[in-house]
């Protein structure tokens, strides 16, 4: 069983749209045997069978930081009663949260990091505002497996 399983997604040719795909092979390389990464494109109903099986589900993002927000933190709950959500291959985390509960039983404590972002050209190049926000999701991450 999978301890904790980190999944951060988006196009990393598109600039600092694949912040979240970057931040998970970070924490791959800390080599912690309990915590599992999954850098992807996009997110898919099929992660809904290891989400499941996780103790602590964290997701990772890139958003359009047009105010200097900074990282966004949102805890993820599912909703009692709720169905499966969105069956497409668009998924968003709440949805997948709501689909591991109903389809397998299950679904763990959770979390959205939102990494700041403000270059979604091509390319892999990262900004500044994007290098920070993964600085600090980094640390929220160490954060957030320490508490388990």
């Amino acid at each position: 069983m999978t301890e904790i399983l980190i999944i951060g997604y988006g196009n990393t040719l598109r600039g600092d749209d694949g912040a979240g795909q970057r931040v998970v092979e970070m924490v791959a390389e800390w080599g912690i045997e309990e915590v599992r990464s999954l850098p992807l494109h996009q997110l898919t109903p099929e992660l809904a069978d290891p989400i499941s099986t996780a103790k602590l589900a964290i997701f990772v993002d890139a958003y359009p930081d047009t105010n200097s927000q900074g990282l966004q933190v949102q805890p993820l709950e599912v909703e009692e009663g709720s169905g499966i959500g969105s069956t497409t291959h668009n998924c968003e985390p709440r949805s997948l949260l709501q689909m591991a509960n109903f389809l397998y039983g299950s679904a763990p404590p959770a979390w959205w990091l939102l990494v700041p972002a403000v270059n979604f050209d091509f390319g892999e190049e990262l900004s500044a505002v994007t290098q920070q926000g993964i600085a600090e999701a980094l640390s929220k991450i160490k954060e957030l497996i320490s508490e388990l």
